[in-house]
């Protein structure tokens, strides 16, 4: 059913798809824009930060929508995808500013400090100075994914007065646990990555103009040889951070237990949060978990009913960054159209709602839109998870299947064996199970032919589905481990199998295991969430390793190279994956 409403005011029509609440529609620009640049504001410990200022060529006063980056206001997220000339020809002054200590601004940068409840709260400080400009009336949005969308959940938690809405693109809720690390193993692919990419970029603010050209060369050379830093043994110190951004030596000083971390854990904080926000993430973002953790953690525990009541949340089949919302393709997977949405008019009715005050409609759609992979179609529901779901175990069964010519193709049921088991197998430091896909950030990401993989691994596999199965919410797995080392990491990947043979990811987790060698510890392995069905014909392939490289750093034990590692199945120490079925 479509629904047309028209807006009297400026004469536009919107039109809302009531199927699934996606809105592609296209509106019309009203106003012709103008933009002025390096505008300066002063921060409460006298620091300067700049930003650019798109807005609509016309007196008067208009709302106003801000993104931090730290990415350069003369680029950015937001650039990249036309925002500024998009929200301002509708009626919005549009502010893009740089961090603090980046590009344009002053002072010094240290990721994620200077917003929530530290002692400098430059997003605060930024979105009230400007409600009270002449040309502002008062009501503030912000905008912006990634390190844009963690400047956003960041000043949430301090509540500035004269922010209405904010939409937030793909970003963490726990930088420990969703950034830094994953269940104890370090996100080495994608954090090195990133930062050896922002140390470079911003290097005249770190060194000396005679110091620049030498040090622009080594960081040069580290992009030219960055497979041999992924492979270096032991991670901490990463020599050429030292004295350029010393907060990576710092993340790997401070392991995700340790009380460094508290200050970046937003938990504890979403009791404080009164603003609606409307959260966006995608099943192969390298953040999907802090979406999913921050729309449930306000939703419930919010300061106000206004605040629990109006979150929103949509999860597409997407990786990371604002041009592929607008791209049906993860990885090399094709989703179908309706994959596809224009992130701009999405977010335009929730700005008109709540800072200009049109009464459009979105307030009346339900709260959460998920793409049901498999069969490509987007599922709306006023909750998170699904009220129809029964959480089933699928035991992973020694018994032989055959299905994969793998290090142990076992099988994968609701009936676990009677008898104990193990499987053994050999992990090597030197050679270990390479990364492929998923969840992820500055390696490979999204969807790829994952047999060649799933082939280094111990694969369960069901038989050919006689009925489709619909997996929709959390994915855990409960397996039983040893290891002839004291640390050892196990990886559980669940895979989509479709009647060619191809395998395609669908979730996945890994858990950093310490204890005594040769002792056997239940681990639970968090595969953070995923929406997929199975069709038809389809097989489920649970594979698990000890190894995911270099997405993941490797479990250290002093000199030792290889480990002897166990998985065990049935009987008393019976092993399985909890899914999350839909009875539909």
């Amino acid at each position: 059913m479509v629904v047309k409403i028209q807006n009297i005011e400026h004469n536009k029509q919107i039109i809302y798809i009531k199927d699934n609440a996606m809105l592609n529609n296209k509106t019309q620009a009203e106003y012709k824009t103008r933009h002025q640049k390096n505008i300066e504001i002063t921060m409460r410990d006298g620091t300067i930060l700049r930003h650019n200022m798109t807005r609509p060529d016309a007196e008067g006063k208009f709302p106003v929508l801000l993104e931090r980056t730290p990415y350069n206001k003369e680029g950015g997220s937001e650039n990249n995808i036309g925002s500024p000339e998009f929200f301002a020809s509708r009626g919005y002054v549009v502010i893009i500013q740089d961090v603090r200590g980046r590009f344009a601004s002053d002072g010094d940068f240290y990721p994620f400090k200077d917003d929530g409840n530290g002692p400098n709260k430059d997003g605060y400080d930024t979105t009230e100075w400007l409600a009270k400009q002449d040309w502002s009336t008062g009501k503030i949005g912000t905008i912006g994914g990634s390190y844009s969308g963690a400047t956003q959940y960041r000043n949430a938690i301090s509540n500035p007065p004269n922010v209405k809405a904010m939409f937030v693109r793909e970003s963490s809720a726990d930088y420990s646990q969703e950034w830094v690390y994953r269940g104890g193993a370090f996100e080495l692919g994608f954090n090195l990555g990133w930062a050896h990419g922002v140390t470079l970029a911003n290097l005249n603010h770190l060194v000396s103009e005679d110091k620049y050209k030498e040090t622009e060369k080594m960081l040069i050379d580290v992009e030219n040889n960055l497979d041999d830093w992924h492979a270096k043994i032991p991670l901490h110190p990463t020599e050429f951070f030292n004295g350029l951004s010393d907060w990576y030596n710092d993340w790997l000083d401070n392991p995700p237990s340790s009380d460094y971390w508290k200050e970046f854990d937003m938990s504890d904080h979403f009791k404080n949060v009164d603003i609606p926000i409307y959260h966006l993430g995608g099943w192969f973002d390298v953040f999907l978990n802090g979406t999913l953790k921050y729309y449930e953690g306000v939703s419930k525990n919010g300061k106000s009913a206004q605040s629990k009541d109006n979150q929103r949340l949509i999860v597409g089949p997407w990786v990371h960054g604002p041009t592929n919302i607008n791209n049906n393709f993860a990885g090399e997977f094709d989703f179908g159209p309706d994959a596809a949405i224009d992130f701009n008019e999405l977010r335009l009715p929730w700005f008109d709602y709540w800072l200009k005050g049109e009464s459009n409609g979105i307030d009346k759609t339900k709260k959460v839109n998920i793409f049901v992979m498999g069969k490509n179609k987007w599922k709306e529901s006023d909750v998170w998870p699904l009220n129809n779901t029964s959480y089933t175990n699928y035991y992973l069964n020694k018994e032989f299947n055959g299905e994969i010519d793998s290090v142990h193709s076992g099988s994968l049921s609701e009936k676990k064996e009677n008898e104990n088991s193990q499987i053994s197998f050999t992990n090597n430091l030197k050679n270990p199970v390479p990364s492929l896909g998923g969840n992820t950030l500055s390696i490979p990401n999204g969807v790829f032919e994952h047999s060649e993989i799933d082939k280094q691994c111990i694969t369960f596999s069901t038989n050919p589905l006689e009925n489709e199965l619909e997996v929709t919410g959390p994915v855990s797995a409960e397996i039983y481990v040893n290891s002839t080392n004291q640390n050892s990491d196990w990886v559980v990947r669940l895979c989509d199998i479709d009647e060619s043979g191809y395998s395609r990811i669908v979730s996945d987790g890994i858990y950093r295991a310490t204890g005594t060698p040769g002792e056997t510890q239940k681990i639970n392995v968090d595969m953070w969430a995923t929406s997929n069905m199975f069709l038809k014909g389809h097989k489920l392939r649970v594979s698990v390793t000890s190894s995911c490289f270099p997405r993941f750093d490797r479990a250290l034990n002093g000199e030792s190279e290889k480990s002897e590692n166990n998985l065990l199945c049935g009987g008393s120490n019976a092993s399985y994956i909890k899914l999350p079925i839909i009875n539909n």
